[in-house]
């Protein structure tokens, strides 16, 4: 295949990627701005911890979005390893999110619902750039073309039996 017909193919693989994760992410923000406001509205939970409430409900959501329809063809073999860093790359995504409603809300007294939902929704979009990169660098990554799980562990191992050593002082 050219080089031209390859980047054609990784292109059209990320815009795949890009649609599904779109999708799920897309259900995933109504599950949270939904949750956020019915119990901003019938409860009388404080707005951050309602907003965190419902960010936690959402990363249920997308995980299991993310696992059986975006990434249902990456490694599996990892699931503790995946749930983990899953787990701890929302959790910064729930910082960032809640970080800008919480600065918005007790930082400048932004809290009237449509201030409060613009908020939310601005925290969304910012984390969701930082989960877009670390859940497709980290969490579900990718086998190499072709390869079962088994076999992509061994190249990676024959791969580092057929590296070099660096001298110490490269490193």
């Amino acid at each position: 295949m050219s080089e031209r017909g390859s980047l054609r193919v990784r292109l059209d693989l990320l815009l795949r990627e890009v649609a599904k994760f779109g999708l799920i992410g897309g259900l995933g923000l109504l599950v949270n701005m939904a949750v956020f406001n019915l119990v901003r509205h019938t409860t009388d939970i404080p707005v951050v911890r309602a907003s965190l409430l419902a960010t936690v409900v959402a990363i249920v959501f997308n995980y299991v979005g993310f696992r059986y329809f975006t990434y249902r063809d990456r490694d599996k073999s990892g699931r503790t390893r995946e749930l983990t860093l899953f787990l701890l790359f929302s959790l910064v995504g729930l910082v960032i999110e809640n970080g800008v409603l919480y600065t918005a809300t007790y930082g400048f007294g932004w809290d009237s619902p449509l201030e409060s939902n613009f908020f939310k929704f601005s925290g969304i979009a910012v984390a969701t750039l930082f989960r877009f990169w670390s859940y497709r660098t980290w969490v579900f990554r990718a086998l190499p073309v072709g390869a079962t799980p088994a076999v992509a562990a061994e190249a990676i191992l024959e791969q580092r039996r057929h590296r070099p050593t660096e001298p110490a002082g490269r490193r």
